[in-house]
């Protein structure tokens, strides 16, 4: 057999690591619903940060941040770090955070950053199934249709998929 030039030996390096990456998103799908890039993509647009900053509140460091949303690495290791990402992705929520108000957007980065959450038995939900239902339920008995309407559109620029969910509410009242 042949021995293989330098460029074969790069190009079989990019190849696994091409394999690797793939692997690596499909078990991010797996354990997180999705690409963790994806999420980390949409808060980083939400909260007009950028990719550095957004990992300093997260509480890790902006190249395994980098490493995760590439698929070079599969998860994130610290369970305070994904529950300060899911605590953001909460925040996306509330009215005053989702209409853009910088000092709102400040606020919520800067809890996150002080916060020190705890992930155990009692803490860690466990998904089990499609929880649409109930929050559909919620939003319902929260908001007004008129109010689940002018959500979706104010909305729907930036979160197309939430305000869709927000119209699905106020279609099915």
């Amino acid at each position: 057999m042949p021995a293989l030039g330098r460029e074969g030996n790069v190009g079989d390096a990019y190849v696994e690591e091409h394999k690797t990456v793939q692997r690596n998103l499909a078990l991010q799908r797996e354990w997180y619903g999705e690409p963790l890039g994806d999420r980390v993509r949409r808060l980083v647009v939400a909260f007009d940060v950028s990719q550095a900053q957004l990992a300093e509140v997260l509480g890790i460091s902006a190249p395994m941040l980098s490493q995760v949303m590439s698929g070079r690495r599969a998860k994130i290791g610290n369970p305070a770090v994904l529950a300060r990402m899911v605590m953001l992705e909460r925040r996306v929520l509330t009215p005053d955070v989702a209409a853009g108000d910088k000092e709102a957007l400040r606020r919520a980065l800067e809890e996150v950053r002080n916060s020190r959450p705890k992930v155990g038995r009692e803490t860690l939900p466990v998904d089990e199934g499609n929880h649409d239902d109930a929050a559909l339920a919620t939003l319902r008995r929260h908001a007004r249709h008129d109010e689940l309407l002018a959500a979706a559109d104010l909305l729907s620029a930036r979160f197309p998929r939430l305000s869709r969910f927000l119209r699905r509410a106020a279609r099915d009242e």
